[in-house]
């Protein structure tokens, strides 16, 4: 019998574009050797320009589905996308602190790229008060960082620098704290790592990417995919979130653009681009 890959379960909403959601997942996690399993926690409706509308499904769908794999398949890392409702948000914290021992990724989509809201107040509350004290990591972008650092704040979070907001997400208790910097006005996208060395919370590492032309639509889940995928296979967190940065990033510089709407990132472009040097081998042969 062949070995059976990392496998990990992603808890996400469909997306008919499949630019994100977890159609998006799925892409990125098979991409990079990973066997993807699924847990649907809504159906949207929306196209490569932005989200007309969301449908969660009832608690107990997601409770059934996520018990009947867990159940099946031992699984090696959670990844946590769109949650649709406070209910929903609460049955999966009941439902992975069954398992303390795996990884638990978590992207906090409060809105889609053009700014549709995704989330309320009530769900940005029960994800840092349900959520968060369990995450390995939470992979904010900058904006998502200064709403969810101060969700019990109101206008506090408008003067707040991202380390402020890093710590106090961590003060939450996730082990790690990414924030990506793509909403940022920097020439390079910076994406910092946030966790606690000897005992002392703050920043582990910034990263700088070219930061690419036009808009893109699912980078976030495919970032936040990635990184699950490479902590899935073993490797240590610096490790993997440098690997899915780098992996993202390439998604991105491939990126197509198949409808009127924003560029769908490619996560098979590797596949691609050796279809095209064999033809390419092919034609000079």
């Amino acid at each position: 019998m062949a070995i059976t890959p990392p496998t990990v379960l992603t808890f996400a909403a469909t997306d008919p574009s499949s630019g994100a959601g977890v159609q998006a997942d799925i892409m990125a996690l098979a991409s990079i050797g990973c066997y993807p399993l699924s847990v649907i926690t809504g159906v949207t409706v929306q196209d490569t320009v932005g989200v007309e509308s969301v449908m969660p499904l009832d608690a107990d769908w997601i409770n059934d589905q996520a018990r009947a794999i867990l159940e099946d398949v031992s699984v090696n890392a959670f990844k946590l996308g769109l949650l649709g409702s406070v209910e929903n948000v609460a049955v999966i914290a009941e439902i992975v602190a069954d398992y303390p021992d795996v990884p638990l990724i978590i992207d906090p989509i409060l809105a889609s790229g053009r700014g549709d809201e995704l989330s309320n107040e009530e769900m940005q509350a029960a994800m840092c008060e349900l959520l968060f004290p369990q995450a390995t990591l939470i992979t904010p972008n900058s904006l998502e960082a200064r709403r969810l650092a101060y969700y019990d704040e109101g206008d506090e979070l408008k003067h707040s620098s991202l380390e402020e907001c890093a710590l106090r997400l961590l003060g939450m208790g996730s082990e790690y704290v990414m924030i990506t910097g793509t909403h940022e006005r920097s020439l390079d996208v910076v994406n910092s790592l946030y966790g606690v060395q000897n005992e002392i919370p703050g920043l582990i590492k910034d990263y700088h990417w070219e930061r690419l032309p036009g808009s893109y639509h699912g980078s976030g889940c495919t970032l936040t995919s990635a990184i699950t995928a490479c902590l899935a296979h073993g490797l240590t967190m610096e490790e993997a979130v440098h690997e899915a940065q780098e992996f993202t990033w390439q998604t991105l510089r491939h990126a197509f653009r198949p409808g009127m709407g924003q560029f769908i990132p490619d996560r098979f472009f590797w596949a691609r681009e050796s279809d095209v040097q064999e033809k390419a081998s092919e034609l000079q042969h």
